[in-house]
Protein backbone atom coordinates (compact mmCIF):
# COMPACT_ATOMS: atom_id res chain seq x y z
CA UNK A 1 0.00 0.00 0.00
CA UNK A 2 1.24 3.47 -0.92
CA UNK A 3 0.70 5.16 2.45
CA UNK A 4 2.19 8.54 1.47
CA UNK A 5 -0.20 9.00 -1.46
CA UNK A 6 -3.16 7.84 0.61
CA UNK A 7 -2.34 10.39 3.31
CA UNK A 8 -1.94 13.09 0.70
CA UNK A 9 -5.35 12.18 -0.71
CA UNK A 10 -6.93 12.57 2.71
CA UNK A 11 -5.39 16.00 3.21
CA UNK A 12 -6.83 17.18 -0.09
CA UNK A 13 -10.31 17.02 1.46
CA UNK A 14 -9.58 20.06 3.65
CA UNK A 15 -11.22 22.66 1.44
CA UNK A 16 -14.44 20.65 1.24
CA UNK A 17 -15.10 21.28 4.94
CA UNK A 18 -15.18 25.03 4.47
CA UNK A 19 -18.21 25.04 2.18
CA UNK A 20 -20.90 27.29 3.65
CA UNK A 21 -23.72 26.42 1.26
CA UNK A 22 -24.55 22.73 1.27
CA UNK A 23 -27.61 20.54 1.47
CA UNK A 24 -28.51 18.55 4.57
CA UNK A 25 -30.64 15.40 4.43
CA UNK A 26 -32.11 13.51 7.38
CA UNK A 27 -31.28 9.78 7.22
CA UNK A 28 -33.03 8.94 10.48
CA UNK A 29 -33.99 10.54 13.75
CA UNK A 30 -31.06 12.79 14.79
CA UNK A 31 -29.01 11.25 11.96
CA UNK A 32 -27.99 13.45 9.05
CA UNK A 33 -25.89 13.46 5.90
CA UNK A 34 -24.61 16.62 4.25
CA UNK A 35 -23.35 17.39 0.79
CA UNK A 36 -19.88 17.54 2.34
CA UNK A 37 -20.14 13.89 3.46
CA UNK A 38 -21.05 12.88 -0.08
CA UNK A 39 -18.38 15.03 -1.73
CA UNK A 40 -15.60 13.75 0.53
CA UNK A 41 -16.72 10.16 0.10
CA UNK A 42 -16.83 10.33 -3.71
CA UNK A 43 -13.44 12.05 -3.81
CA UNK A 44 -11.87 9.42 -1.56
CA UNK A 45 -13.56 6.53 -3.35
CA UNK A 46 -12.29 7.55 -6.78
CA UNK A 47 -8.83 8.46 -5.49
CA UNK A 48 -8.38 5.19 -3.60
CA UNK A 49 -9.63 3.20 -6.60
CA UNK A 50 -7.00 4.85 -8.77
CA UNK A 51 -4.26 4.02 -6.26
CA UNK A 52 -5.44 0.50 -5.31
CA UNK A 53 -8.23 -0.85 -7.55
CA UNK A 54 -7.89 -4.30 -5.94
CA UNK A 55 -9.12 -3.11 -2.52
CA UNK A 56 -12.84 -3.14 -1.64
CA UNK A 57 -14.45 0.05 -0.35
CA UNK A 58 -16.83 0.23 2.63
CA UNK A 59 -18.18 3.64 3.60
CA UNK A 60 -20.92 5.19 5.68
CA UNK A 61 -22.86 6.90 2.87
CA UNK A 62 -23.36 3.96 0.50
CA UNK A 63 -24.95 0.51 0.26
CA UNK A 64 -22.31 -1.94 1.51
CA UNK A 65 -24.32 -5.14 1.07
CA UNK A 66 -22.49 -6.44 -2.02
CA UNK A 67 -18.91 -6.11 -0.81
CA UNK A 68 -16.57 -9.09 -0.85
CA UNK A 69 -15.52 -9.10 2.80
CA UNK A 70 -12.85 -11.75 2.17
CA UNK A 71 -10.75 -9.15 0.33
CA UNK A 72 -8.76 -6.25 1.83
CA UNK A 73 -11.14 -3.37 2.46
CA UNK A 74 -10.98 0.36 3.01
CA UNK A 75 -13.31 1.54 5.79
CA UNK A 76 -14.20 5.22 5.41
CA UNK A 77 -16.18 7.72 7.40
CA UNK A 78 -16.10 10.79 5.15
CA UNK A 79 -17.21 13.06 7.99
CA UNK A 80 -17.12 11.79 11.54
CA UNK A 81 -18.88 14.53 13.45
CA UNK A 82 -21.53 15.53 10.90
CA UNK A 83 -23.62 17.27 13.56
CA UNK A 84 -20.57 19.32 14.52
CA UNK A 85 -20.11 20.24 10.84
CA UNK A 86 -23.75 21.35 10.55
CA UNK A 87 -23.33 23.69 13.52
CA UNK A 88 -19.88 24.99 12.50
CA UNK A 89 -18.45 23.48 15.71
CA UNK A 90 -15.25 22.68 13.76
CA UNK A 91 -14.44 19.34 15.34
CA UNK A 92 -14.94 16.76 12.61
CA UNK A 93 -12.68 14.32 10.81
CA UNK A 94 -12.11 12.11 7.80
CA UNK A 95 -11.46 8.59 9.11
CA UNK A 96 -9.92 5.91 6.89
CA UNK A 97 -8.74 2.40 7.79
CA UNK A 98 -7.51 -0.62 5.85
CA UNK A 99 -8.80 -4.00 6.97
CA UNK A 100 -6.97 -7.15 5.82
CA UNK A 101 -7.31 -10.71 7.11
CA UNK A 102 -9.53 -9.58 9.94
CA UNK A 103 -7.27 -6.87 11.34
CA UNK A 104 -6.65 -3.20 10.76
CA UNK A 105 -3.22 -2.67 9.24
CA UNK A 106 -3.42 1.06 8.48
CA UNK A 107 -5.42 3.97 9.82
CA UNK A 108 -5.58 7.73 9.38
CA UNK A 109 -7.80 10.35 11.02
CA UNK A 110 -7.65 13.90 9.69
CA UNK A 111 -9.04 17.00 11.37
CA UNK A 112 -9.15 19.57 8.53
CA UNK A 113 -9.85 22.51 10.84
CA UNK A 114 -6.72 21.98 12.94
CA UNK A 115 -4.83 20.44 9.99
CA UNK A 116 -3.93 17.50 12.23
CA UNK A 117 -3.34 14.10 10.67
CA UNK A 118 -3.11 11.10 12.98
CA UNK A 119 -1.88 7.91 11.32
CA UNK A 120 -0.43 4.47 11.99
CA UNK A 121 0.59 1.27 10.23
CA UNK A 122 0.77 -2.08 11.94
CA UNK A 123 4.10 -2.40 13.73
CA UNK A 124 5.23 1.08 12.71
CA UNK A 125 4.14 3.27 15.60
CA UNK A 126 1.62 6.11 15.68
CA UNK A 127 2.14 9.67 14.48
CA UNK A 128 0.58 13.12 14.49
CA UNK A 129 1.75 15.25 11.56
CA UNK A 130 4.84 13.05 11.31
CA UNK A 131 5.77 13.19 15.00
CA UNK A 132 5.53 10.07 17.22
CA UNK A 133 2.70 10.00 19.75
CA UNK A 134 2.13 7.93 22.89
CA UNK A 135 -0.58 7.43 25.49
CA UNK A 136 -0.34 8.91 28.99
CA UNK A 137 0.95 7.17 32.08
CA UNK A 138 -2.10 8.01 34.20
CA UNK A 139 -2.69 4.98 36.41
CA UNK A 140 -5.56 6.29 38.52
CA UNK A 141 -9.07 7.34 37.52
CA UNK A 142 -8.68 10.37 39.81
CA UNK A 143 -5.83 11.62 37.61
CA UNK A 144 -7.64 11.11 34.31
CA UNK A 145 -9.42 13.25 31.75
CA UNK A 146 -12.16 11.17 30.13
CA UNK A 147 -14.26 11.66 26.99
CA UNK A 148 -17.50 9.89 26.20
CA UNK A 149 -20.13 9.74 23.48
CA UNK A 150 -23.83 10.13 24.13
CA UNK A 151 -25.15 7.70 21.48
CA UNK A 152 -27.50 10.36 20.08
CA UNK A 153 -29.41 7.87 17.92
CA UNK A 154 -30.44 5.89 21.03
CA UNK A 155 -31.83 8.61 23.27
CA UNK A 156 -34.34 6.20 24.80
CA UNK A 157 -31.50 4.94 27.00
CA UNK A 158 -30.33 8.39 28.05
CA UNK A 159 -31.34 8.18 31.73
CA UNK A 160 -29.24 5.05 32.31
CA UNK A 161 -26.45 6.41 30.11
CA UNK A 162 -26.19 9.69 32.00
CA UNK A 163 -26.14 7.83 35.29
CA UNK A 164 -23.06 6.00 33.97
CA UNK A 165 -21.44 9.26 32.84
CA UNK A 166 -22.13 10.69 36.29
CA UNK A 167 -20.42 7.75 37.99
CA UNK A 168 -17.31 8.35 35.88
CA UNK A 169 -17.47 12.12 36.32
CA UNK A 170 -17.53 11.94 40.11
CA UNK A 171 -14.34 9.85 40.16
CA UNK A 172 -12.20 11.28 37.35
CA UNK A 173 -10.48 14.66 37.02
CA UNK A 174 -13.05 15.87 34.47
CA UNK A 175 -14.99 14.76 31.41
CA UNK A 176 -15.35 15.93 27.80
CA UNK A 177 -17.97 15.38 25.08
CA UNK A 178 -16.83 16.38 21.57
CA UNK A 179 -19.11 14.55 19.14
CA UNK A 180 -16.35 12.93 17.06
CA UNK A 181 -15.38 9.42 18.17
CA UNK A 182 -12.52 9.04 15.70
CA UNK A 183 -10.76 12.12 17.07
CA UNK A 184 -11.54 11.18 20.67
CA UNK A 185 -9.76 7.84 20.20
CA UNK A 186 -6.80 9.62 18.61
CA UNK A 187 -6.75 12.09 21.50
CA UNK A 188 -6.28 9.12 23.84
CA UNK A 189 -3.48 7.91 21.55
CA UNK A 190 -1.74 11.30 21.66
CA UNK A 191 -2.02 11.79 25.42
CA UNK A 192 -4.64 14.53 25.33
CA UNK A 193 -7.17 12.21 26.97
CA UNK A 194 -6.74 9.15 29.16
CA UNK A 195 -9.87 7.27 28.12
CA UNK A 196 -12.92 7.38 25.83
CA UNK A 197 -16.07 5.26 25.71
CA UNK A 198 -19.29 5.18 23.69
CA UNK A 199 -22.05 2.74 22.91
CA UNK A 200 -23.11 1.44 19.52
CA UNK A 201 -20.43 2.81 17.19
CA UNK A 202 -20.15 1.65 13.58
CA UNK A 203 -16.86 0.27 12.14
CA UNK A 204 -16.15 3.50 10.25
CA UNK A 205 -16.31 5.39 13.57
CA UNK A 206 -13.60 3.41 15.36
CA UNK A 207 -11.49 1.37 12.91
CA UNK A 208 -8.86 3.98 12.01
CA UNK A 209 -8.57 5.25 15.56
CA UNK A 210 -8.13 1.71 16.82
CA UNK A 211 -4.80 1.14 15.13
CA UNK A 212 -3.56 4.63 15.96
CA UNK A 213 -4.30 3.96 19.63
CA UNK A 214 -2.82 0.46 19.61
CA UNK A 215 0.38 1.65 17.97
CA UNK A 216 0.59 4.49 20.51
CA UNK A 217 0.63 1.97 23.36
CA UNK A 218 -3.04 2.07 24.32
CA UNK A 219 -5.81 -0.50 24.40
CA UNK A 220 -9.19 -0.68 22.66
CA UNK A 221 -11.91 -3.31 23.17
CA UNK A 222 -15.65 -3.58 23.42
CA UNK A 223 -17.30 -2.98 26.80
CA UNK A 224 -16.90 -6.65 27.68
CA UNK A 225 -13.16 -6.56 27.06
CA UNK A 226 -13.37 -8.54 23.80
CA UNK A 227 -11.35 -7.77 20.68
CA UNK A 228 -13.13 -5.78 17.95
CA UNK A 229 -14.08 -7.51 14.69
CA UNK A 230 -14.34 -4.26 12.65
CA UNK A 231 -17.38 -5.51 10.72
CA UNK A 232 -20.20 -4.72 13.12
CA UNK A 233 -21.55 -2.17 15.55
CA UNK A 234 -19.68 -2.19 18.87
CA UNK A 235 -19.63 -0.36 22.18
CA UNK A 236 -16.09 0.99 22.40
CA UNK A 237 -13.68 1.43 25.29
CA UNK A 238 -10.38 3.14 24.40
CA UNK A 239 -7.82 3.82 27.14
CA UNK A 240 -4.14 4.32 27.84
CA UNK A 241 -4.15 0.66 28.92
CA UNK A 242 -3.52 1.40 32.59
CA UNK A 243 -7.14 2.42 33.19
CA UNK A 244 -8.76 -0.27 31.07
CA UNK A 245 -9.69 -2.73 33.81
CA UNK A 246 -11.21 0.01 35.94
CA UNK A 247 -13.48 1.04 33.08
CA UNK A 248 -14.42 -2.54 32.23
CA UNK A 249 -15.54 -2.91 35.83
CA UNK A 250 -17.77 0.15 35.78
CA UNK A 251 -19.13 -0.38 32.26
Amino acid sequence: MDAANVLDLIKQTKSMFYSTDYEVREKGKFDYVTQVDVQVQEFMKSGLAALHPEIEFLAEEQDNSNLDTSKPMWILDPVDGTTNLMHNFRFSAVSLALLADGEIIFGAVYNPYADELFCAQKGGGAYLNGNPIHVTGADSIAKSLVAFGTSPYEKRDSYADFELYHRVFTQCHDIRRTGCAALDICYVASGRLDAFFEKSLKPWDYSAGAIVLSEAGGRITDWGGAALDFKSKSSILATNGLLHEWFLGIL
